[in-house]
């Protein structure tokens, strides 16, 4: 069961429903966002159904799935993850996080991060600690990794994420980095989650090397279950008999995970494949399912690396991929949002007022949907009417500023939906059209027979 608390409740009334569900025998997990705060609920919450009457309680929903808090609970909601001036997730741009798979050297780092930032990428990478296979393996250089990292950060502006492997490291992690990274070996570390758990910093968290999605999800319950809600997902690949490539990348993934959870999802298409050559297809398809960020190993001299450079871009191969998300509309230049119009004081409106204007906007919002769609058949006038109408590019451009450009009571995913079906609409007059033409001129055909 999940307590959904109004955006309006106290810390007491928050304190009022815990109490009433851990004197039941139950356990109350607290999970607090930027809006509102969730309680998960543990145990025989038949004995709990007086929940919902409970001050400050917005909703009482009940769950099946044995992760609570990080199921998702309406199909609408999406958790985004505020780092700094980036936000990750569903409706927001894809965040590129990209940097070398260890940080070796200052000349080496600092290099990475003017690279990867003048290119587009909006967190840097990079590992202070390294698990490793075998022990003899570079393990990485440590707390003075983590304080490069620092000083790349102050020189870029960009946000920090690093791997963090113990957790007694937690709390000097979260005085140098931004996101705190939990790898595929330490996925069911539980005293590992449960550090970052109880850290103030973001935490994305790799799928385990076999996995299932549910084990992964439950390994997400355990950080949220210690009070931190700002958790991402990594799908970096799991171990199948395919030796073609170092790991198996379930894209598939992805969308399995938008049907369960309201959480982000990052791809890593560098561990995920093993392969340079693969790195940017890959990439590029996982941006295509649907992800909210790729995390991409980025290395001055890939050659040399002493960590992973087989799966390392060069600075070339980085800026030719930065190129391709750009050019299929993954990733976009930030630009200036437009000035919103004057707000009416709809306060001091009575409710026949308010429904009056309403009805003044319905005849103007169909108004224009019909200029809209008498433009759009012009469009195709003009064309050969064997050529589709629509732009596709133009139209992504269109559903991105409806979701980012704009504010409102209306989400994101609500104007999209609005949006979307005027397009729908407007292309369904389009192939009216065409095929009009088309069977003129067949019939003139046929006439001059």
């Amino acid at each position: 069961m999940i307590v959904v608390m109004r955006p309006s409740a106290t810390q007491q009334e928050v304190d009022g429903v815990k109490r009433s569900i851990e004197e039941h025998g139950l356990e109350a997990f607290l999970s607090v966002g930027e809006e509102r705060t969730v309680i998960g609920v543990v145990g025989d919450v038949e004995r709990i159904s007086h929940l919902g009457t409970l001050p400050g309680v917005d909703q009482v929903i009940r769950v099946s799935s044995p992760y609570k808090l990080a199921s998702i609970q309406e199909p609408g909601e999406r958790t985004r993850v505020r780092i700094g001036p980036v936000e990750i997730g569903l409706g927001s741009e894809l965040v590129i996080m990209a940097g070398p798979c260890a940080v070796e050297s200052r000349e080496q780092l600092l290099e990475t991060a003017r690279c990867v930032s003048r290119e587009g990428a909006r967190i840097l990478r990079g590992g202070a600690w390294k698990p490793r296979t075998s022990p003899y393996s570079f393990q990485g250089m440590g707390v003075p990794a983590l304080k490069l990292l620092a000083e790349a950060r102050g020189e870029t502006g960009l946000p920090i994420i690093s791997e963090v492997v113990d957790p007694a490291d937690v709390e000097v992690f979260d005085d140098h980095v931004d996101i705190l990274q939990v790898g595929a070996r330490n996925m069911q570390n539980f005293a590992l989650l449960r550090a970052v758990g109880q850290s103030r910093r973001a935490v994305l968290l790799k799928r385990g090397l076999s996995a299932t999605i549910e084990e992964w999800l439950l390994a997400a319950e355990y950080i949220l279950a210690a009070g931190n809600p700002n958790v991402i997902l990594c799908e970096r690949g799991i171990r199948t008999f395919e030796t073609a490539t170092r790991n198996t990348l379930d894209l598939s993934a992805v969308p399995v995970l938008r049907q369960k959870t309201h959480l982000p999802i990052v791809i890593d298409p560098s561990h995920g494949t093993g392969a340079r050559a693969l790195v940017g297809p890959m990439a590029l398809a996982g941006a295509a399912v649907g992800a909210d960020g790729l995390l991409i190993e980025v290395h001055p001299d890939p050659a040399n690396a002493r960590s992973d450079g087989d799966q390392s871009l060069s600075f070339d191969d980085f800026g030719a991929l930065m190129d391709e998300l750009r050019r299929l509309q993954f990733v976009r230049a930030p630009a200036d949002s437009p000035p919103l119009p004057e707000e009416r004081n709809l306060a001091a409106s009575g409710i026949d007022e308010l429904r009056d204007r309403i009805d003044e906007a319905d005849a103007r919002l169909a108004d224009l949907v019909q200029e809209r769609a008498a433009l759009a058949l012009e469009v195709q006038r003009r064309r050969d009417p064997h050529v589709h109408g629509h732009d596709v590019r133009r139209e992504r451009d269109l559903l991105e500023r409806a979701a980012n450009g704009t504010s409102g009571p209306m989400t994101p995913v609500e104007l999209t939906v609005v949006f979307d079906a005027v397009l729908r609409a407007s292309r369904s007059v389009q192939r009216r059209h065409a095929q009009s033409a088309l069977n003129g001129e067949d019939a003139a055909a046929g006439n001059g027979r």
